[in-house]
């Protein structure tokens, strides 16, 4: 009888190389078995660093925690889908058919039929042995299959409104982002081999790291995503020279000292959104607006918003408007002499300071005397996947929780928008942190993002219902100050930003907002995103912005007809500030000879972290 074993050393499965499987063999387990004792040690304390504070009643989780409505909404696919057999049958058919082709695919590949090679375009899988070893490549062809197969369920859910169809499909998303094999351990190669290789002395930094981290969010997970201890503001983030010139109980004014001889007549005052720290402005000489601004000879005033806590309960838009935008609008005029002032604003900061504008217009105020936006939304019916999070339910839910301690806490916040690009904010450092055990590196912007700041209870809610919710600022209803504003009110000229890649706001809908003002608006697309599309230097010779002289009803039909111009688009922005108008004077000192300096810059309402 012939022998059909194989002989010693042939391969057993003609399409699977056995040699790929010795990094994932445990070379001493007992090394291995102390290192997982000593991980599962400090997952124990990273257990209790999150229970404490939760029985002490420091911590209270709202009913809308996004996890809460993740659920809610996803029942309503589900009822959908289980309500009648013959759907759930077809939905399960289309599943199990195309289970079934991978698998084929992967015995026919271990009996030595050859495999083509696919283009890795999921930067997730991009390790070798996502496709070289047929148990990853397995897990990763399932995982993806699963993917589509599941946001297609969502796509074709029938009864759904608009609103619900978008949280169930962004929410799918999540889920999805989280059941990725790349985030668990025994499931990503990389993992997997660095484990073995370490006898999970990965794993014992890792979950120390997790320990820590729920302990720096006070019982909730504050995922790292730089080297912090390499930055500080004022010592090698934030240096552009300057003084504080004025202080309210909502912002400091900040004036910057001049670098050339001459500067234009009208000051420059930048109003950046409170939701962020001012100083994504102002990272370092190389990166920093601000500075490339005052070497172009501008007088650059900056407001610094109070981070703000109980105190500021009540500070709603309009204290924001007369006791932020006003009182900085005051204290340029005394400094400069200057009562016409261009003036900025970054995101919501672009908001409040276009409402400002709608407002000022009404009282017979026109000491702005030009705008310009960055990646701001006046309109928000295109806003994007942040509405997910606004709903009567949720923003109602969102009061209550506030009302209790007058603010919402700025890792709220951080959560949300981290959700937006998960597959980038979230779960990448979960991987690097916690399964493998690596530091995170130093990056200066990730370190910024990570400076998160409270939200005022008043404020908050205002922005909420009369924007993401209502739209009211777009549709002429948001009323302030016992006036109905009217953005079609706002003649002065408008350099509207918008950046291609934007996930907090899309530059559809920003295009949309142009048509709101009623005066001229010069509309320019960045390359890039939210922050990378606005800080970017033309010495470093990234990205693009287009522009163009047509103005079609649609954001599509614009960007058809838009031309494209290589670098940034800082010097394109600035010779449409001289144009309006370059005369010059002496440069001028901090606060002049009517202000003293109360601090150097970057102030003190910046260095309150949370």
């Amino acid at each position: 009888m012939a022998n059909d074993k194989p002989a010693a050393g042939e391969n057993a499965m003609p399409g699977f190389d056995p040699h790929l499987m010795d990094a994932y063999v445990v070379k001493d387990p007992q090394a291995m078995a102390l290192n997982m004792a000593r991980a599962m040690e400090n997952l124990g304390k990273a257990a209790s660093q999150w229970i404490a504070p939760r029985e002490k009643g420091e911590v209270i989780d709202p009913v809308t925690e996004p996890v809460v409505e993740l659920v809610k909404t996803m029942n309503r696919v589900a009822e959908y889908w289980m309500a009648d057999p013959q759907r759930t049958l077809e939905a399960q058919t289309h599943l199990m058919n195309s289970l079934f082709a991978i698998w084929m695919k992967s015995m026919s590949r271990l009996s030595g039929e050859q495999a083509a090679e696919e283009p890795m375009r999921d930067k997730r899988f991009a390790d070798a042995d996502w496709q070289r070893n047929p148990f990853f490549d397995f897990l990763r062809q399932v995982y993806l299959v699963v993917c589509d197969w599941a946001e297609t369920l969502v796509d074709k859910t029938e009864g759904l409104d608009d609103h619900t169809r978008h949280k169930a499909a962004f929410y799918m998303k999540q889920l999805t982002a989280a059941l990725s094999p790349q985030n668990f351990l025994f499931t990503n190669p990389q993992t997997f081999r660095e484990t073995v290789a370490s006898n999970g002395a990965n794993l014992v930094k890792g979950m120390k790291m997790l320990a820590e981290d729920i302990a720096a969010g006070k019982g909730e997970l504050r995922i790292r995503q730089t080297d912090s201890s390499k930055f500080a503001v004022g010592v090698n983030m934030a240096l552009t020279p300057g003084k504080v010139i004025a202080q309210s109980d909502v912002c400091e004014v900040i004036q910057y000292e001049p670098t050339t001889e001459k500067v234009l007549k009208r000051p420059l005052l930048i109003c950046p959104p409170w939701i962020n720290k001012f100083y994504i402005l102002d990272l370092n000489p190389q990166k920093s607006f601000i500075k490339w601004c005052v070497d172009q000879g501008h007088t650059v005033f900056v407001i610094s918003w109070v981070n703000p806590d109980e105190r500021h309960a009540e500070k709603d838009w309009l204290a924001y408007i007369r006791e932020g935008v006003d009182f900085a609008l005051d204290a340029v005029e005394k400094a400069t002499g200057e009562r016409e002032v261009n003036a900025i604003g970054y995101c919501v900061g672009g908001t409040l300071l276009s409402a400002a504008m709608a407002l000022h217009a009404q009282e017979g105020n026109s000491r702005i005397a030009s705008a310009t936006l960055f990646t701001t939304q006046v309109d928000f019916t295109h806003a994007g996947d942040l509405k997910v999070f606004v709903d009567e339910e949720q923003v109602a839910g969102l009061e209550q929780h506030m009302r209790r301690q007058g603010y919402l806490d700025g890792s709220k916040m951080a959560t949300a928008f981290n959700m937006l690009r998960a597959s980038e904010l979230i779960w990448p450092y979960f991987v690097n942190n916690y399964l493998k055990g690596h530091d995170p590196s130093a990056f200066d912007l990730l370190y910024w993002n990570s400076d998160s700041t409270r939200m005022g209870s008043a404020n908050h809610a205002f922005y909420l219902r009369n924007c993401y919710l209502y739209n009211n600022l777009s549709q002429g209803r948001m009323q302030l100050d016992g006036r109905t504003l009217s953005l079609k009110d706002v003649k002065v000229p408008i350099y509207n930003l918008a950046t291609r890649e934007d996930h907090i706001a899309p530059a559809k809908s920003v295009y949309l907002g142009s048509a709101s003002f009623g005066g001229p608006v010069t509309f320019v697309l960045s390359g890039s995103g939210h922050i990378a599309g606005v800080v970017n230097p033309p010495d470093k010779q990234k990205y693009q912005f287009w522009t163009s002289r047509k103005k079609p009803k649609d954001y599509e039909d614009w960007l058809i007809s838009a031309e494209e111009t290589p670098g940034s688009w800082w010097p394109h922005w600035q010779k449409w500030i001289e144009k309006l108008n370059k005369e010059k004077v002496p440069a001028r000192k901090p606060g002049g000879d009517a202000l003293n300096a109360i601090a150097d810059a970057p102030g003190t309402y910046v260095m309150e972290r949370v």
